[in-house]
């Protein structure tokens, strides 16, 4: 199929671009790397009346340390988060998950923003921000504001973005020494989305597992520090809590099969990494 008709515009400054979103409301949509949004307007599931690029604002093209985050502008590609010298240092989580996440040509294409703007329930890179407790921050022309992770993913490809708004950057918090962090998933192919996801962080509070591909958005579970006998009933406690559906990929049993074995390895793999 073919999108149906649309302006597009290529702004030259951020304030150039909040006013024409502003101007625009609800029929203006911001795209970036188009690896989420082309599909959509493809499919005709998306109809945005006018297309505002903003990968030739420099301002969004930033990655650097802010305290203890790891800022990410909107124009951050997100095979250059990979390729970020300080990766694995200072995020160890998004390491472990950049090889599960689409393919080489769609990473070097799609931004890390507009990934969390998609808010797929079973992407990796939600997942990861909502598991390390991250945060977005979002502009319009008459305003901005910062929202946590956990507000701002609200439903099954919804967030907290008003008319108007965009993402202009995301927070990461920076690995703590101590730490430990690991990530797992399953899917029909390397590379689609996850019929399963799971983050775990361990740290000197307990532990937190992320879980992506089961619910309508990815969920984070805080959890005590759990010996062996412990595990198996935390785990089944979470999978049931889950709302587990059917669908063309995987039945609901088979996701809470999953999240119990994927879950019990990853906490107990980033346990493993606070040594």
């Amino acid at each position: 199929m073919k999108p149906a008709s649309f302006d597009f515009l290529c702004p030259e400054t951020l304030e150039e671009a909040l006013a024409v979103l502003a101007e625009g409301g609800g029929e203006a949509r911001v795209i970036a790397g188009g690896q989420s949004l082309v599909p959509m307007l493809n499919m005709r599931l998306a109809r945005p009346a006018l297309l505002v690029d903003i990968m030739r604002l420099e301002v969004l093209h930033r990655i650097e340390t802010s305290g203890d985050e790891i800022v990410v502008g909107a124009g951050v590609r997100q095979a250059e988060l990979e390729a970020w010298p300080s990766l694995l240092r200072d995020l160890p989580l998004l390491a472990a998950a950049f090889p599960w996440l689409g393919h080489v040509q769609t990473r070097a294409r799609g931004t890390v923003c507009g990934s969390i703007a998609h808010a797929d329930p079973s992407a990796e890179l939600p997942l990861s921000l909502l598991t390390l407790g991250g945060a977005v921050s979002l502009r319009s022309r008459k305003q901005k504001r910062r929202v946590k992770a956990n507000d701002f993913f609200i439903g099954m490809m919804a967030t907290d973005l008003a008319e108007g708004e965009m993402i202009e950057a995301v927070h990461f918090p920076k690995a703590r020494p101590g730490s430990g962090y690991a990530f797992r998933e399953v899917g029909r192919r390397h590379g689609d989305f996850a019929i399963v996801a799971c983050a775990a962080v361990a740290d000197d509070s307990g532990l937190r597992l992320g879980i992506a591909g089961v619910d309508d958005r990815p969920r984070v579970f805080p959890l005590p520090a759990l010996n062996d006998d412990q595990f198996d009933d935390a785990i089944n406690d979470i999978a049931w809590s889950l709302n587990a559906r059917d669908d063309i990929h995987a039945s609901a049993r088979y996701r809470r099969e999953l999240v119990r074995s994927l879950g019990r390895e990853t906490l107990k793999e980033a346990s493993r990494c606070r040594a």
